[in-house]
């Protein structure tokens, strides 16, 4: 039957994809190491979920969506279904969004190498969904609060390229008026409280947020991510204790792309199932490769934080770059396995996959929103570099106000030394 055949060829393909992952991930300075948690989200979708919607063209009309490798829990009893429900609508700007963050990230290696990008800069290309698929199930009500990798989720947060172009050029109108540079970038009146730059800081930071969400009474969640490599902060346990003995709406987003810096997640943790690193606090494992995946997941979590306390969610995703512009990102890893992740769990040419099976759009305006986000990039770069840097009296403001929070005087101030604020 036709019923069958899918499903032989797709467990044929899978069963290809993962040998061949394991393959590449053998070789050079990575071999030996615990590449099971890489290898396992990768996926072929089985051919039947598309049947419904063959060559729709109404961008509101239902589609059910199969998610092909089934959420890992910890101390759940309930886990979201296999199956999300979008729009070609929404589908078509997942592969929009995603390939504007990716051609961002792109010009800024470029911009780095030509020397217009100083300091620190770490790129987020190749973990794209994560964000992507976050703001699909969000509102800006809801609270985010991330690391030094921060540039895509400023742009899923509402803010515009250009923004985040000047910044990273140390240009006046950049999101944090070219003196926060790549590591802080923040847009306050949609909740994204930056752009952290000390490894693990932003964490007890968004149990603060959470707690004046549950103090007001506000049925929004805040998520709080981070990298596997600060996983082991104790901050971070000590701030999930609080969280856990006030059921505060907080979500701990861990970002597992399996390098802290260039130490491979088991070399630097006993336990690397970060999902579960949360003990008395439940966990899921999410594939942060697959967009759909991320939208169900961070749904769930949403309301389950609100009803119920904190909650530890571990995206299983990967970085095509090194930690950051001054890390080739090949000492620690060989090149073919990051190709092999590229060419099997690529977050951009899975939904692109997606599309020409399900017939949503043709290989013509897919190339048509790839050239207008190039555009777009182009224009960014050309205007910001156009831009001037910022008056050196900006370096006096935003220290201090004349008044702190009311109170006359704040000890260790001196009054004579405050400036004014923007």
């Amino acid at each position: 039957r036709p019923e069958e055949e899918e499903e032989v060829m797709a467990a044929s393909m899978l069963s290809s994809a993962r040998a061949a992952l394991a393959r590449v991930a053998g070789g050079g300075r990575g071999k030996g190491r615990d590449v099971s948690s890489v290898s396992s989200s990768v996926s072929f979708t089985s051919f039947r979920q598309f049947s419904a919607a063959k060559k729709s063209s109404d961008d509101d009309t239902p589609i059910e969506v199969d998610i092909p490798f089934p959420f890992e829990v910890h101390k759940l009893d309930e886990v979201p279904d296999q199956k999300v429900e979008t729009t070609r609508g929404e589908v078509m700007a997942f592969f929009k969004t995603l390939f504007r963050m990716r051609r961002m990230e792109i010009a800024a290696d470029v911009l780095y190498k030509g020397k217009f990008i100083r300091g620190f800069c770490h790129l987020y290309d190749g973990q794209e969904a994560v964000c992507v698929g976050m703001e699909a199930s969000l509102n800006y009500e809801d609270a985010i609060i991330t690391s030094y990798r921060d540039h895509c989720t400023y742009l899923g947060r509402g803010g515009n390229m250009y923004e985040v172009i000047s910044e990273l050029l140390g240009r006046k109108d950049g999101c944090s008026k070219g003196i926060g540079g790549s590591m802080h970038m923040y847009l306050r009146e949609n909740n994204f409280y930056g752009g952290n730059g000390i490894v693990g800081a932003q964490v007890p930071l968004g149990v603060g947020i959470a707690f004046q969400q549950k103090y007001n009474k506000k049925q929004n969640a805040t998520f709080a991510l981070y990298g596997d490599g600060a996983a082991n902060q104790g901050q971070g346990f000590e701030a999930l204790n609080i969280a856990a003995l006030w059921d505060l709406p907080i979500v701990y987003v861990c970002e597992n792309n399996h390098f802290g810096m260039g130490t491979a997640e088991a070399r630097a943790s006993k336990s690397p199932a970060f999902y579960k690193r949360g003990d008395y606090v439940p966990g899921i494992k999410v594939d942060g490769m697959d967009v759909f995946a991320v939208k169900k997941a961070v749904a769930f979590a949403k309301d389950y934080v609100i009803k119920n306390g904190p909650l530890v969610v571990e995206m299983d995703t990967y970085r095509y770059h090194g930690h950051s512009m001054s890390d080739p990102g090949s000492t620690y890893r060989t090149r073919d396995e990051v190709s092999g992740i590229r060419r099997e769990r690529d977050p951009i040419e899975r939904v692109r996959k997606l599309i020409q099976e399900m017939e949503l759009a043709t290989t013509a305006e897919l190339k048509a929103i790839e050239k207008e986000a190039r555009k777009e990039v182009d224009e960014a770069i050309e205007k910001a570099k156009a831009c001037p840097e910022p008056p050196e009296d900006w370096l006096t403001k935003n220290i201090y106000s004349k008044k702190p929070h009311s109170f006359d005087v704040v000890r260790g101030v001196e009054r004579g030394t405050m400036h004014a604020a923007f």
